[in-house]
Protein backbone atom coordinates (compact mmCIF):
# COMPACT_ATOMS: atom_id res chain seq x y z
CA UNK A 1 0.00 0.00 0.00
CA UNK A 2 1.33 3.16 -0.65
CA UNK A 3 1.78 5.52 1.97
CA UNK A 4 2.96 9.67 1.64
CA UNK A 5 4.20 11.94 3.96
CA UNK A 6 1.87 14.80 5.00
CA UNK A 7 2.95 18.35 4.31
CA UNK A 8 6.51 16.89 3.65
CA UNK A 9 9.26 19.13 3.06
CA UNK A 10 11.33 19.69 0.33
CA UNK A 11 14.93 20.63 0.15
CA UNK A 12 16.80 22.42 -3.00
CA UNK A 13 20.82 22.57 -3.77
CA UNK A 14 23.12 24.52 -5.23
CA UNK A 15 26.53 22.72 -4.88
CA UNK A 16 29.78 24.43 -6.01
CA UNK A 17 32.94 23.50 -6.17
CA UNK A 18 35.79 20.81 -6.04
CA UNK A 19 34.09 16.93 -5.85
CA UNK A 20 35.05 17.26 -2.02
CA UNK A 21 32.10 19.77 -1.75
CA UNK A 22 30.08 17.80 -4.03
CA UNK A 23 30.61 14.60 -1.61
CA UNK A 24 29.37 16.83 1.63
CA UNK A 25 26.21 17.68 -0.76
CA UNK A 26 25.65 14.15 -1.10
CA UNK A 27 26.00 13.25 2.56
CA UNK A 28 23.55 16.22 3.72
CA UNK A 29 20.81 15.06 1.32
CA UNK A 30 21.44 11.07 2.79
CA UNK A 31 20.67 12.74 5.91
CA UNK A 32 18.08 14.92 5.28
CA UNK A 33 15.99 12.20 3.07
CA UNK A 34 16.58 10.08 5.99
CA UNK A 35 14.87 12.52 8.32
CA UNK A 36 11.83 13.02 5.76
CA UNK A 37 12.81 15.32 3.41
CA UNK A 38 12.01 15.28 -0.19
CA UNK A 39 14.50 16.72 -2.71
CA UNK A 40 13.40 19.51 -4.65
CA UNK A 41 15.22 20.14 -8.34
CA UNK A 42 14.18 23.67 -8.52
CA UNK A 43 13.62 26.97 -6.38
CA UNK A 44 9.87 27.19 -6.70
CA UNK A 45 9.73 23.74 -5.65
CA UNK A 46 11.46 23.98 -1.88
CA UNK A 47 10.79 25.08 1.51
CA UNK A 48 14.12 25.71 1.85
CA UNK A 49 17.38 26.28 -0.17
CA UNK A 50 21.14 25.23 0.56
CA UNK A 51 23.85 26.31 -1.15
CA UNK A 52 27.34 25.04 -0.67
CA UNK A 53 29.71 27.38 -1.00
CA UNK A 54 33.62 27.23 -2.16
CA UNK A 55 35.96 29.57 -1.16
CA UNK A 56 39.41 28.64 -2.58
CA UNK A 57 39.63 31.79 -4.49
CA UNK A 58 38.17 35.07 -4.88
CA UNK A 59 36.26 34.35 -8.02
CA UNK A 60 34.99 31.31 -6.86
CA UNK A 61 33.71 33.30 -3.88
CA UNK A 62 32.36 35.97 -6.22
CA UNK A 63 30.56 32.71 -7.50
CA UNK A 64 29.18 31.51 -4.29
CA UNK A 65 27.92 34.95 -3.01
CA UNK A 66 26.15 34.69 -6.76
CA UNK A 67 24.73 31.61 -6.15
CA UNK A 68 23.23 32.41 -2.92
CA UNK A 69 21.87 36.40 -4.08
CA UNK A 70 19.67 33.96 -6.85
CA UNK A 71 19.28 31.08 -4.13
CA UNK A 72 17.56 34.58 -1.87
CA UNK A 73 15.65 36.11 -5.07
CA UNK A 74 13.87 32.92 -6.49
CA UNK A 75 13.45 31.71 -2.52
CA UNK A 76 13.81 33.76 -0.22
CA UNK A 77 14.80 30.95 2.46
CA UNK A 78 18.19 30.14 2.48
CA UNK A 79 21.26 28.66 4.37
CA UNK A 80 24.65 28.76 3.50
CA UNK A 81 27.52 25.79 4.11
CA UNK A 82 30.86 25.15 2.93
CA UNK A 83 34.19 26.54 2.46
CA UNK A 84 32.90 30.45 2.87
CA UNK A 85 31.11 29.35 6.00
CA UNK A 86 34.27 30.81 7.90
CA UNK A 87 33.49 34.44 6.50
CA UNK A 88 29.80 34.02 8.20
CA UNK A 89 29.88 37.98 9.24
CA UNK A 90 30.63 39.10 5.13
CA UNK A 91 27.87 36.95 3.92
CA UNK A 92 25.50 38.09 6.47
CA UNK A 93 26.51 41.80 5.49
CA UNK A 94 25.64 40.97 1.78
CA UNK A 95 22.56 39.21 2.68
CA UNK A 96 21.45 39.90 6.26
CA UNK A 97 17.73 37.80 4.88
CA UNK A 98 20.40 34.37 5.33
CA UNK A 99 19.11 32.04 7.63
CA UNK A 100 21.88 30.13 8.38
CA UNK A 101 26.01 29.93 7.62
CA UNK A 102 27.75 26.64 8.73
CA UNK A 103 31.12 25.67 7.77
CA UNK A 104 32.65 22.67 5.48
CA UNK A 105 31.49 19.34 6.37
CA UNK A 106 29.59 20.54 9.28
CA UNK A 107 26.73 18.30 8.40
CA UNK A 108 25.15 18.47 11.87
CA UNK A 109 24.90 21.70 11.96
CA UNK A 110 23.26 21.89 8.63
CA UNK A 111 20.78 19.53 9.14
CA UNK A 112 19.72 21.47 12.23
CA UNK A 113 19.43 24.70 10.67
CA UNK A 114 17.17 22.66 7.85
CA UNK A 115 15.41 21.45 10.88
CA UNK A 116 14.71 24.67 12.54
CA UNK A 117 14.01 26.47 9.37
CA UNK A 118 11.61 24.06 8.08
CA UNK A 119 10.41 21.06 10.60
CA UNK A 120 10.40 17.54 9.18
CA UNK A 121 7.07 15.87 9.08
CA UNK A 122 6.69 12.57 9.86
CA UNK A 123 4.14 9.94 9.62
CA UNK A 124 3.81 7.11 11.99
CA UNK A 125 3.71 4.41 9.66
CA UNK A 126 6.22 6.02 7.17
CA UNK A 127 9.55 4.61 7.05
CA UNK A 128 12.14 6.97 6.44
CA UNK A 129 15.41 5.21 6.23
CA UNK A 130 16.75 5.32 2.27
CA UNK A 131 17.32 2.66 0.37
CA UNK A 132 20.24 3.87 -0.71
CA UNK A 133 22.64 7.39 -0.14
CA UNK A 134 21.75 10.59 -2.31
CA UNK A 135 24.33 10.95 -4.93
CA UNK A 136 24.80 13.78 -7.35
CA UNK A 137 26.91 12.22 -10.00
CA UNK A 138 25.18 9.27 -12.59
CA UNK A 139 24.93 6.08 -11.09
CA UNK A 140 27.78 4.77 -12.75
CA UNK A 141 30.79 6.71 -11.18
CA UNK A 142 31.14 7.94 -7.89
CA UNK A 143 33.71 9.91 -5.71
CA UNK A 144 34.85 8.31 -2.74
CA UNK A 145 36.61 10.83 -0.20
CA UNK A 146 39.02 9.58 2.06
CA UNK A 147 40.36 12.46 4.15
CA UNK A 148 39.36 16.09 5.22
CA UNK A 149 42.06 18.87 5.74
CA UNK A 150 45.40 19.04 4.70
CA UNK A 151 48.82 19.28 6.47
CA UNK A 152 50.37 20.98 4.18
CA UNK A 153 51.33 25.39 4.47
CA UNK A 154 51.56 26.44 0.43
CA UNK A 155 51.73 29.62 0.03
CA UNK A 156 48.87 29.87 -2.00
CA UNK A 157 46.25 27.87 -0.63
CA UNK A 158 43.91 28.73 2.35
CA UNK A 159 42.72 24.97 2.59
CA UNK A 160 43.61 24.07 6.21
CA UNK A 161 42.05 27.34 7.33
CA UNK A 162 39.23 26.03 5.48
CA UNK A 163 39.25 22.37 6.12
CA UNK A 164 41.05 22.29 8.81
CA UNK A 165 44.40 19.62 9.34
CA UNK A 166 44.61 16.17 7.77
CA UNK A 167 41.68 13.90 9.13
CA UNK A 168 41.86 10.09 7.56
CA UNK A 169 38.75 8.39 7.69
CA UNK A 170 39.18 4.39 9.07
CA UNK A 171 40.53 2.50 6.22
CA UNK A 172 37.67 -0.47 7.09
CA UNK A 173 35.40 1.95 6.50
CA UNK A 174 36.35 3.75 3.22
CA UNK A 175 36.20 -0.02 2.20
CA UNK A 176 33.06 -0.75 2.98
CA UNK A 177 31.18 2.65 1.24
CA UNK A 178 33.28 1.49 -1.76
CA UNK A 179 32.20 -2.32 -1.83
CA UNK A 180 28.37 -0.25 -1.23
CA UNK A 181 29.14 1.60 -3.94
CA UNK A 182 30.07 -0.90 -6.59
CA UNK A 183 27.47 -3.00 -5.09
CA UNK A 184 24.55 -0.38 -6.19
CA UNK A 185 25.79 0.04 -9.69
CA UNK A 186 29.21 1.95 -9.45
CA UNK A 187 31.42 1.10 -12.54
CA UNK A 188 34.27 4.00 -11.45
CA UNK A 189 35.52 5.17 -8.56
CA UNK A 190 37.57 8.22 -8.22
CA UNK A 191 39.45 8.53 -4.59
CA UNK A 192 39.48 12.45 -3.37
CA UNK A 193 41.05 14.13 -0.60
CA UNK A 194 43.24 17.28 -0.02
CA UNK A 195 46.44 14.61 -0.13
CA UNK A 196 45.62 11.17 -1.04
CA UNK A 197 49.63 10.17 -0.51
CA UNK A 198 49.24 11.79 3.01
CA UNK A 199 46.03 8.99 3.73
CA UNK A 200 46.64 7.80 7.46
CA UNK A 201 49.78 10.10 8.43
CA UNK A 202 47.31 12.01 11.01
CA UNK A 203 46.44 8.54 12.59
CA UNK A 204 50.08 7.10 12.37
CA UNK A 205 48.85 4.74 9.50
CA UNK A 206 46.72 2.74 12.42
CA UNK A 207 45.77 -0.97 11.31
CA UNK A 208 42.31 -1.87 11.02
CA UNK A 209 40.68 -5.31 10.86
CA UNK A 210 39.04 -6.09 7.47
CA UNK A 211 37.23 -8.87 6.32
CA UNK A 212 39.53 -11.01 8.83
CA UNK A 213 42.93 -8.68 7.82
CA UNK A 214 44.90 -5.95 9.52
CA UNK A 215 45.03 -3.43 6.86
CA UNK A 216 46.99 -0.14 7.58
CA UNK A 217 45.32 3.51 6.90
CA UNK A 218 48.04 3.64 4.29
CA UNK A 219 47.38 4.88 0.52
CA UNK A 220 49.07 1.58 -0.45
CA UNK A 221 47.41 -0.39 1.04
CA UNK A 222 44.04 1.06 0.28
CA UNK A 223 44.48 1.00 -3.66
CA UNK A 224 45.55 -2.80 -2.80
CA UNK A 225 42.11 -3.41 -1.72
CA UNK A 226 40.04 -1.26 -3.43
CA UNK A 227 41.43 -3.60 -6.71
CA UNK A 228 40.35 -6.39 -5.29
CA UNK A 229 36.79 -5.05 -5.60
CA UNK A 230 33.81 -6.65 -8.65
CA UNK A 231 30.99 -5.55 -9.94
CA UNK A 232 27.95 -7.57 -10.02
CA UNK A 233 29.15 -8.89 -13.57
CA UNK A 234 32.20 -9.63 -11.97
CA UNK A 235 34.57 -6.87 -14.02
CA UNK A 236 37.07 -4.58 -11.85
CA UNK A 237 35.89 -1.46 -11.63
CA UNK A 238 38.30 1.77 -12.47
CA UNK A 239 39.82 3.18 -9.74
CA UNK A 240 41.23 6.53 -10.36
CA UNK A 241 43.70 8.13 -7.98
CA UNK A 242 43.07 12.46 -7.51
CA UNK A 243 45.38 14.59 -5.68
CA UNK A 244 49.01 12.32 -5.46
CA UNK A 245 51.01 14.30 -4.27
CA UNK A 246 54.44 12.24 -5.71
CA UNK A 247 55.87 10.80 -2.32
CA UNK A 248 58.67 7.65 -2.85
CA UNK A 249 55.88 5.42 -1.79
CA UNK A 250 53.67 5.98 -4.81
CA UNK A 251 55.83 3.70 -6.50
CA UNK A 252 54.04 1.05 -4.89
CA UNK A 253 50.79 1.43 -6.62
CA UNK A 254 52.16 1.47 -10.22
CA UNK A 255 52.52 -2.15 -10.58
CA UNK A 256 48.72 -2.40 -9.60
CA UNK A 257 48.08 -0.29 -12.94
CA UNK A 258 50.12 -2.43 -14.81
CA UNK A 259 48.17 -5.54 -13.56
CA UNK A 260 45.19 -4.23 -14.22
CA UNK A 261 43.69 -3.84 -10.69
CA UNK A 262 43.76 0.59 -10.45
CA UNK A 263 43.25 2.48 -13.51
CA UNK A 264 46.29 3.84 -14.78
CA UNK A 265 46.31 7.57 -14.04
CA UNK A 266 47.48 9.92 -11.57
CA UNK A 267 46.61 13.08 -11.09
CA UNK A 268 49.21 14.97 -9.34
CA UNK A 269 49.17 18.58 -8.88
CA UNK A 270 52.66 19.87 -9.38
CA UNK A 271 51.72 23.73 -9.79
CA UNK A 272 55.24 24.73 -11.58
CA UNK A 273 58.58 23.12 -12.09
CA UNK A 274 61.43 25.93 -11.54
CA UNK A 275 62.88 25.67 -8.55
CA UNK A 276 62.61 29.14 -7.05
CA UNK A 277 58.87 29.35 -7.87
CA UNK A 278 58.44 25.90 -5.84
CA UNK A 279 60.32 27.50 -3.03
CA UNK A 280 58.81 30.54 -2.67
CA UNK A 281 55.18 28.47 -3.18
CA UNK A 282 56.60 26.34 -0.05
CA UNK A 283 56.29 23.50 -2.50
CA UNK A 284 58.83 20.19 -2.83
CA UNK A 285 61.23 21.45 -5.48
CA UNK A 286 63.19 18.40 -6.50
CA UNK A 287 61.29 18.65 -10.07
CA UNK A 288 64.65 16.68 -11.84
CA UNK A 289 63.41 13.93 -9.65
CA UNK A 290 59.85 14.12 -10.36
CA UNK A 291 61.18 13.48 -13.84
CA UNK A 292 62.94 10.61 -13.28
CA UNK A 293 59.85 8.91 -11.33
CA UNK A 294 57.46 9.46 -14.35
CA UNK A 295 59.68 7.56 -16.60
CA UNK A 296 60.48 4.95 -14.57
CA UNK A 297 56.51 5.22 -14.03
CA UNK A 298 55.61 4.10 -17.53
CA UNK A 299 58.81 1.61 -17.90
CA UNK A 300 56.53 -0.10 -15.30
CA UNK A 301 52.84 0.46 -16.69
CA UNK A 302 53.47 2.20 -20.22
CA UNK A 303 49.47 3.11 -20.68
CA UNK A 304 49.84 5.06 -17.24
CA UNK A 305 48.10 8.84 -17.92
CA UNK A 306 49.35 11.82 -16.38
CA UNK A 307 46.83 14.93 -14.92
CA UNK A 308 48.53 17.91 -13.57
CA UNK A 309 47.72 21.83 -13.06
CA UNK A 310 49.82 24.74 -12.95
CA UNK A 311 49.92 28.16 -11.41
CA UNK A 312 51.26 30.90 -13.97
CA UNK A 313 51.81 34.50 -12.79
CA UNK A 314 52.91 33.40 -9.15
CA UNK A 315 54.79 36.69 -7.57
CA UNK A 316 57.88 36.74 -8.61
CA UNK A 317 57.69 34.41 -11.49
CA UNK A 318 60.46 35.67 -13.61
CA UNK A 319 60.04 35.09 -17.79
CA UNK A 320 62.99 32.37 -17.35
CA UNK A 321 61.03 30.46 -14.51
CA UNK A 322 58.28 30.27 -17.08
CA UNK A 323 60.47 29.17 -20.08
CA UNK A 324 61.63 26.60 -17.47
CA UNK A 325 58.20 25.54 -16.61
CA UNK A 326 57.51 25.11 -20.66
CA UNK A 327 60.99 23.26 -21.10
CA UNK A 328 59.89 21.27 -18.48
CA UNK A 329 56.69 19.89 -19.79
CA UNK A 330 58.33 19.42 -23.17
CA UNK A 331 60.41 16.89 -20.92
CA UNK A 332 57.48 15.54 -19.14
CA UNK A 333 55.18 15.12 -21.84
CA UNK A 334 52.22 14.78 -19.69
CA UNK A 335 48.88 13.69 -20.87
CA UNK A 336 46.19 16.44 -19.36
CA UNK A 337 47.28 19.54 -18.28
CA UNK A 338 45.41 22.24 -16.59
CA UNK A 339 46.73 25.69 -15.75
CA UNK A 340 45.62 28.91 -13.50
CA UNK A 341 46.51 32.52 -13.55
CA UNK A 342 47.54 33.04 -10.01
CA UNK A 343 45.00 34.98 -8.02
CA UNK A 344 45.38 36.60 -4.70
CA UNK A 345 43.34 34.64 -1.97
CA UNK A 346 42.53 36.86 1.28
CA UNK A 347 44.46 35.28 3.97
CA UNK A 348 47.25 33.23 2.03
CA UNK A 349 50.74 33.99 2.28
CA UNK A 350 51.67 34.53 -0.98
CA UNK A 351 49.55 37.87 -0.98
CA UNK A 352 52.48 39.66 1.20
CA UNK A 353 55.40 38.59 -1.12
CA UNK A 354 57.03 40.65 -3.97
CA UNK A 355 57.65 40.70 -7.51
CA UNK A 356 53.38 40.76 -8.72
CA UNK A 357 52.66 39.62 -12.12
CA UNK A 358 51.37 42.34 -14.10
CA UNK A 359 47.40 40.86 -15.72
CA UNK A 360 48.79 41.49 -19.04
CA UNK A 361 52.02 39.03 -18.40
CA UNK A 362 49.71 36.60 -16.77
CA UNK A 363 46.81 35.92 -19.32
CA UNK A 364 50.20 36.23 -22.25
CA UNK A 365 51.87 33.23 -20.08
CA UNK A 366 48.52 31.50 -19.59
CA UNK A 367 47.99 31.37 -23.44
CA UNK A 368 51.72 29.90 -24.20
CA UNK A 369 51.73 27.45 -21.48
CA UNK A 370 47.80 26.32 -23.17
CA UNK A 371 49.01 26.44 -26.86
CA UNK A 372 52.20 24.33 -25.26
CA UNK A 373 50.33 21.72 -23.98
CA UNK A 374 47.65 21.21 -26.27
CA UNK A 375 50.38 20.34 -29.04
CA UNK A 376 51.72 17.83 -26.71
CA UNK A 377 48.13 16.32 -25.69
CA UNK A 378 47.57 16.72 -29.30
CA UNK A 379 50.24 14.41 -30.51
CA UNK A 380 49.50 11.76 -27.62
CA UNK A 381 45.66 11.56 -28.87
CA UNK A 382 46.86 11.26 -32.55
CA UNK A 383 49.10 8.34 -31.86
CA UNK A 384 45.93 6.43 -30.69
CA UNK A 385 44.15 6.13 -34.01
CA UNK A 386 43.35 3.01 -35.06
CA UNK A 387 43.75 1.09 -31.78
CA UNK A 388 41.24 -0.30 -29.71
CA UNK A 389 41.07 0.76 -26.43
CA UNK A 390 38.50 0.09 -23.20
CA UNK A 391 36.08 3.13 -22.65
CA UNK A 392 33.11 3.56 -20.13
CA UNK A 393 30.12 5.13 -21.83
CA UNK A 394 29.13 7.86 -19.87
CA UNK A 395 25.80 9.58 -22.26
CA UNK A 396 24.11 7.45 -25.15
CA UNK A 397 22.14 10.36 -27.89
CA UNK A 398 18.74 9.54 -29.44
CA UNK A 399 18.54 7.88 -33.03
CA UNK A 400 19.35 10.57 -35.59
CA UNK A 401 17.19 10.61 -39.31
CA UNK A 402 18.90 7.96 -40.83
CA UNK A 403 18.89 5.81 -37.38
CA UNK A 404 22.12 6.35 -36.31
CA UNK A 405 22.95 6.69 -32.66
CA UNK A 406 26.37 8.93 -30.92
CA UNK A 407 27.05 8.08 -27.06
CA UNK A 408 29.85 9.74 -25.09
CA UNK A 409 32.55 7.68 -23.15
CA UNK A 410 35.89 8.32 -21.55
CA UNK A 411 38.97 6.27 -22.03
CA UNK A 412 41.27 5.63 -18.70
CA UNK A 413 42.94 8.50 -19.52
CA UNK A 414 40.01 10.79 -18.76
CA UNK A 415 38.31 11.49 -15.48
CA UNK A 416 34.58 12.97 -15.89
CA UNK A 417 34.17 16.90 -16.00
CA UNK A 418 37.89 17.66 -16.34
CA UNK A 419 39.12 15.28 -18.65
CA UNK A 420 38.84 14.76 -22.46
CA UNK A 421 36.04 12.17 -24.14
CA UNK A 422 35.98 10.03 -26.63
CA UNK A 423 32.99 10.29 -29.08
CA UNK A 424 31.43 7.28 -30.33
CA UNK A 425 29.25 6.89 -33.67
CA UNK A 426 27.05 4.33 -34.60
CA UNK A 427 26.21 2.56 -31.76
CA UNK A 428 24.11 -0.09 -30.72
CA UNK A 429 20.45 0.54 -29.04
CA UNK A 430 21.47 -1.72 -26.81
CA UNK A 431 24.56 0.22 -25.40
CA UNK A 432 23.85 2.39 -22.11
CA UNK A 433 25.18 4.38 -19.68
CA UNK A 434 27.95 2.71 -17.33
CA UNK A 435 28.78 -0.14 -20.08
CA UNK A 436 32.45 -0.47 -20.83
CA UNK A 437 33.25 -1.41 -24.53
CA UNK A 438 36.22 -1.85 -26.67
CA UNK A 439 36.26 0.78 -29.34
CA UNK A 440 38.43 2.02 -32.45
CA UNK A 441 40.16 5.16 -32.50
CA UNK A 442 39.21 7.00 -35.61
CA UNK A 443 40.36 10.32 -34.87
CA UNK A 444 41.52 13.08 -32.60
CA UNK A 445 41.68 16.27 -31.78
CA UNK A 446 43.62 18.45 -29.06
CA UNK A 447 41.53 17.42 -26.51
CA UNK A 448 38.99 14.55 -27.56
CA UNK A 449 38.97 11.06 -29.69
CA UNK A 450 36.52 9.85 -31.97
CA UNK A 451 35.98 5.97 -32.73
CA UNK A 452 33.89 2.34 -33.78
CA UNK A 453 32.29 -0.28 -31.14
CA UNK A 454 35.29 -2.53 -32.33
CA UNK A 455 34.01 -5.83 -34.15
CA UNK A 456 33.72 -8.95 -31.64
Amino acid sequence: MATTIPDQKRVGMVSLGCPKALVDSERILTRLRADGYAMSADYAGADVVLVNTCGFLDSAKEESLAAIGEAIAENGRVIVTGCMGNEAEAIRARFPDVLAVTGAHQYEAVVEAVHEAAPPAQGPFVDLVPQGDVKLTPRHYSYLKISEGCNHACAFCIIPQLRGPLASRRIDAVLREAEKLVAAGTRELLVISQDTSAYGVDVRHEERVWKDRALRTHMTDLARELGQLRTAEGETPWVRLHYVYPYPHVEAVIPLMAEGLLTPYLDIPFQHAAPSVLRAMKRPANEAKVLERLRAWREICPEIAIRSSFVVGFPGESEADFQYLLDWLDEAQLDRVGAFRFEPVAGAAANDLPGAVPEAVKEERYARIMERTEAISAAKLSARIGRTIRVIVDEVGEPDEDGDIGATARSQADAPEIDGQVFLRNVPASLKPGDFADVRIEDADAHDLFGVIAPG
